[in-house]
């Protein structure tokens, strides 16, 4: 007679432990971790594509502002007390300053420190303003400056959005491009500078004011500079794309318009205030190379351009068309470019950066 069968609790704890099991739990703390990680990399998708979008702005404008090197230099020449009203055509006296040792002149004034300005210049603009955008809309309740394909969507029923959200909405939009523009100037204006007086009559200047490490890490003019670009980067990220938005007609929004449309509102609204600041920036900087460099006084700056030349001093059709030339290829072209290219490649960079933190999974 065959004895009984063990019980199942003595088959269980008799018997040879089963190898299955323990090959069952590395895959489970595998998938543990990989859920972990995705979790992670789910939350940072927003702080990546703010990295994404800067570092698409910083080779963009660069690339522009290298090539308009020539277009730069009439223009800060155009907007400096190197040239008179009643010395004849502005903008021929610009261009003869600036082609004066050769068609290449303009580039000899172009240094490192520029090209690294350059970068950090558009990228910082638009790191700040994304972080100042994201972080003002959790503090305030206010939406979002709209991005990419939301301009192309109908806007909102006005009646939808009430007083409140309103005023939110302009106070957020009104301080956030004055942080980007203040950090802006402060990667870009001493480059700037050296690039209006030429490397060595900048090394000189700085030598002669004796400045202290964060004035002149700043540079000289940074005032004039700073306001020109809170100006330059309200219409670049908040008019423009406000505007286009809520006010566009619905059947003309494509990539052609908001293209025009930025160039529009760069040449007629952002430049046409902008010029002002710009020539301040250019006679702030002629006065401070007087007797080999002394400290600006913008009072004394205004004063002598109005007694000597009027309101032409700040602000002439010449002056204008010659800022804008430098100025509409590279800021101009930003919506555009920050809204229908940009977006583009935004799934492509996500799913590199996943395949490096999450192997195996595109």
């Amino acid at each position: 007679m065959r004895p009984p069968d063990p019980p199942p609790s003595t088959l269980l704890h008799d018997s040879p432990p089963d190898q299955s099991q323990s090959h069952l739990r590395a895959p489970a703390k595998l998938q543990r971790h990989i859920s972990t990680v995705s979790e992670i990399a789910d939350k940072a998708e927003p702080n990546l594509l703010v990295i994404y979008r800067s570092a698409g702005l910083g080779l963009w404008g660069a690339s522009l502002r290298f090539a308009g090197m020539p277009l730069e230099r009439i223009a800060l020449i155009s907007n400096s007390a190197q040239v008179t009203v009643t010395a004849g055509n502005q903008l021929q006296q610009a261009f003869k300053l600036a082609f004066r040792d050769g068609p290449l002149d303009p580039y000899r004034v172009v240094g490192r420190a520029s090209i690294v300005a350059w970068l950090l210049q558009y990228s910082v603009m638009g790191f700040v303003f994304q972080a100042c955008d994201g972080l003002l809309s959790q503090i305030m309740g206010a939406p979002r400056v709209p991005y990419g394909n939301q301009l192309m969507e109908p806007p909102p029923r006005r009646e939808a959005i009430g007083v409140s959200e309103q005023f939110k909405y302009v106070g957020k939009t009104t301080i956030a491009p004055i942080f980007a523009g203040v950090i802006e100037s402060a990667v870009a204006n001493r480059a700037e500078v050296q690039r209006y007086y030429g490397i060595e009559a900048f090394a000189k200047i700085e030598r002669q004011l004796g400045a202290n490490p964060f004035a002149r890490a700043c540079g000289p003019a940074f005032c004039a500079n700073a306001t020109r670009n809170i100006i330059m980067s309200s219409t670049s990220f908040v008019l423009t794309p406000t505007f286009y938005q809520l006010y566009f007609p619905q059947e003309l929004k494509s990539h052609a318009s908001l293209f025009w449309t930025g160039i529009g509102m760069n040449v007629f609204v952002g430049n046409v205030v902008a010029i002002t600041q710009q020539a301040v920036w250019g006679r702030a900087l002629d006065d401070c190379a007087k007797d080999g460099g002394r400290r600006i006084s913008y009072g004394r700056v205004v004063r002598e351009g109005l007694a000597r030349e009027g309101p032409a001093a700040f602000f002439t059709p010449a002056k204008w068309f010659s800022r804008v030339l430098m100025n509409a290829p590279a800021q101009g072209t930003i919506p555009w470019f920050y809204n229908r290219v940009l977006p583009l490649g935004e799934e492509s960079f996500l799913r590199a950066v996943r395949s490096i933190v999450e192997p195996g999974r595109g």
